[in-house]
């Protein structure tokens, strides 16, 4: 029953925070929405009173307007009959005020007269005569009464001059006014029309006009009708210039006459920019019509009613609601939230430890087991893990005191066996440094070793993942192996001796043959293809002993120019080929000076520019460009370019192993060591070295090597010296006595044979001889 309660008040209080900070979220989310729609609500009724005001101010500009408009026009017909006889210096003297008025939308103002048919002549010669010296009156046909403006002020100059002598008798609407005006005796105004002027304008430019009309009675006793004062406005340039200032682009009016028919008839519209909802119709007394302006507008741009403030009271209250709801939460959840936590960490904190256990006893038995010596030093040098097989390789115990004294304690020195090895040399110091080393060969002589055993050490810097500053070095033995290879390039010397010689007597009694002059065909076609088969064999032989002795022959450094050296190669090559086919094309860019031996680095040009010339299409021109690219600062890059046949992708990563050869190269001659050969040697120097298609087609490798010393700088002062043992003499004195004797066969020749090739070796460096290029490979194959 116990249990059953707790339980029970586990799940109430894990419900009891979601349902608080429900409520929360809930309240606050009405008291939002109430106060938003109270906000909206009161924006509304502004913009209802805005609307309102805004309304009123524009109805009674348009009042105020159509009104002075009536009484300017009703105070010039006074004017004109207060003379006797009317000319256009009266008529230019009453209209004057007009022009000066600013008028909104008024185009011009007329003089009109009444003229029967019978009339026109005299009446044409009377006002001719009063100053309209142009007037020509133009009856409308099948009318005795014509309305004839006989004098015209222009109010809008871009309207051009006046017209007078049109019968707007013709024309219903001003007529109809014209009419009324008289009976009345008081202005009056037409029903809307196109003006006549307008109606030769595009549809789009013509607006709906309309016109005042004031009669001219004189003021005797017995008044006497003379004609009418007529001015005509453009209802759209009338009604946006009234609106324009009162509206202030907010907004949208149109103007409607209710002409004498009843019909309704749209004078002009003004729109502006918005989505209106807010509408107001007021009535417009006109003279003696009554008008009608409509107004609307978008409440949204009415000032004070289009304030964001609602939307930023929604969107505070649903955040402060949240993070209310939020907070709510957390503080009601937090207690259970903390016992998962510490529950959790309890057991991911158990399970660490036990898998750190079981990792340090997986590290020890593994550090036990290596063959590979590992040893792990602080940032001071104190010796911090070393396993057996460390202890075993060294000879001695634990690093004793400074580092200073490990080259004593160790007895350790350079692969020479002679001399000491300097502290900075040591891979651990060199890691302590940041630096990481690879091979480093350590000959170690000490009590536990009295005979010396060579290392080669690898040193890294230790990971920062370890929480301190330190170096970790790995060991192995590599005595049996630098041996063993010791004991191979004597074998590699003595096994090229025993084949070349042979092979340069058979050549001689070859050539002997062919130049006897005989007629047996056959016998000189055997010859020839024994003379090739002995070649290929020389060059495989040649091919063998440099990728035996490129490894560990000791490299002479020196500063080498490279275009010189690489013109010569290029020469050489080409002349070889010269007669066999297309000659070849090559050029070579400027290029920098490196740090290398002379002699490697001439067999690796030469083997790249050689596979340029020879591995093309049958027929095509062999091709070779030699450039510089862009290395790392202290470094040199060169590129060797071909328009050869290429390297398929799926050979180009093992294109440097031994005896292999890509797809596509069957049909030329070649033993799949050259390569590998270029790379062993860029390798011993530091370099790197690889090979990309060429974007012109073809192949372009590329190798790194170290650039020129620059003033007292060293820039291979990364590749250690490597100093002659007694060793390394016997290697070379064994090689040079099977060179010498291979010499000394080719010089023995028979009678009347050429000179042979000759492989000595150079008087003032036995490794060019070591190293030299092979017979370039330009013979048929047989």
């Amino acid at each position: 029953m116990v249990e059953r309660g707790v339980t029970a008040g586990r799940v109430r209080s894990r419900w009891t925070g979601p349902a608080l900070a429900a409520a929360v979220v809930l309240g606050g989310v009405l008291a939002t929405l109430f106060v938003v729609a109270g906000l909206r609500s009161a924006q509304h009724d502004g913009s209802q009173r805005v609307m309102d005001q805004r309304a009123q101010m524009a109805l009674a500009a348009v009042r105020a307007e159509t009104d002075r408009y009536r009484t300017l026009l009703a105070t010039t017909a006074a004017g004109i009959a207060a003379g006797d006889e009317l000319n256009w210096a009266d008529f230019d003297l009453a209209s004057a005020p007009l022009a000066s008025a600013g008028l909104i939308g008024a185009v011009a103002v007329a003089y009109v007269v009444p003229v029967t048919t019978a009339q026109i002549p005299a009446a044409q010669a009377h006002w001719r005569a009063a100053g309209a010296s142009d007037l020509t009156l133009r009856p409308e046909p099948g009318r005795d009464d014509h309305y004839f403006p006989v004098f015209t002020r222009m109010l809008n100059e871009q309207d051009g001059a006046g017209r007078t002598g049109t019968d707007l008798g013709g024309v219903p609407q001003p007529a109809a006014a014209l009419r009324a005006a008289e009976q009345t005796m008081r202005p009056t105004v037409s029903d809307t029309y196109v003006l006549v002027r307008d109606r030769g304008l595009p549809a789009g430019r013509q607006q709906q006009s309309f016109v005042f009309a004031a009669p001219v009675w004189t003021r005797a006793n017995a008044p006497v009708f003379r004609g009418w004062v007529v001015l005509g406005l453009r209802g759209g340039d009338f009604l946006a210039g009234v609106l324009d200032t009162v509206s202030q682009g907010q907004l949208d009016g149109s103007l409607v006459a209710v002409n004498n028919d009843g019909s309704r008839a749209e004078v002009a519209r003004l729109s502006v920019p918005g989505d209106p909802d807010l509408s107001r119709v007021d009535p417009v007394p006109v003279a003696d019509h009554v008008w009608e302006l409509g107004l609307r507008a978008d409440s949204a741009r009415l000032p004070g009613a289009g304030s964001r403030l609602p939307a930023i009271v929604l969107t505070g209250g649903l955040i402060l609601t949240g993070l209310l709801g939020w907070l709510v939460l957390v503080l009601a959840t937090g207690r259970a939230r903390a016992r998962a936590r510490v529950e959790q960490a309890t057991a991911e904190l158990r399970a660490a430890e036990v898998e750190s256990r079981r990792q340090a006893g997986l590290l020890g038995a593994i550090m036990t087991t290596l063959g590979d010596g590992v040893s792990v030093v602080d940032g001071d040098g104190r010796l911090l893990l070393e396993n057996p097989a460390a202890r075993r390789l060294m000879g001695v115990g634990d690093i004793g005191g400074h580092p200073e004294t490990w080259q004593e304690h160790y007895g350790a020195y350079r692969a020479d066996g002679v001399t000491p090895m300097p502290l900075e040399e040591m891979p651990l110091i060199r890691a302590l440094h940041g630096e990481q080393t690879d091979g480093v060969e350590v000959f170690i002589r000490n009590a536990g070793r009295p005979d010396g055993v060579l290392l080669s050490v690898d040193g890294r810097p230790l990971d920062p993942s370890a929480g301190l500053r330190g170096a970790v070095a790995v060991s192995r033995d590599i005595t049996d192996l630098r041996r063993y290879e010791k004991d191979l390039a004597i074998f590699a010397g003595v096994v090229a001796h025993d084949l070349k010689a042979p092979l340069a007597i058979v050549r001689g009694h070859c050539e002997l043959a062919i130049e006897d002059h005989g007629d047996e065909q056959e016998l000189q076609y055997s010859l020839s293809r024994i003379i090739r088969s002995v070649d290929r064999m020389d060059t495989l032989i040649e091919t063998l002993l440099a990728y035996s002795t490129a490894r560990d022959a000791p490299l002479r450094i020196g500063d080498v120019a490279l275009e010189p050296l690489i013109r010569e190669v290029l020469q050489e090559r080409a002349a070889a080929l010269r007669g066999s086919g297309p000659e070849p094309e090559w050029s070579v860019e400027p290029l920098p000076a490196v740090r290398a031996d002379p002699a490697m680095l001439r067999h690796v040009l030469d083997n790249l520019i050689g596979n340029a010339f020879k591995y093309v299409r049958p027929g095509a021109v062999p091709r070779a460009t030699v450039t510089s690219g862009v290395a790392a600062p202290g470094w040199a890059r060169i590129e060797v370019s071909d328009a050869g046949i290429g390297i398929p992708d799926p050979d180009k990563a093992r294109i440097f192993e031994s005896f292999h050869r890509a797809q596509g190269s069957a049909a030329y001659a070649g033993t799949g060591l050259g390569l590998a050969i270029c790379q062993r040697i860029v390798d011993r120097h530091g370099g790197e070295i690889g090979v990309e298609d060429n974007p012109g087609g073809g192949t372009r490798f590329h190798f790194t090597l170290p650039a020129a010393a620059v003033g007292e700088d060293d820039t291979m002062n990364h590749i250690p010296a490597e100093p002659v043992g007694d060793e390394d003499a016997e290697v070379r004195a064994a090689l040079d006595r099977a060179l010498a004797e291979r010499a000394a066969i080719l010089d023995s020749r028979l009678p009347g044979m050429g000179a042979l090739p000759s492989a000595a070796p150079s008087s003032h460096d036995p490794a060019a001889a070591r190293l030299h290029a092979p017979v370039p490979d330009h013979q048929q194959q047989d």
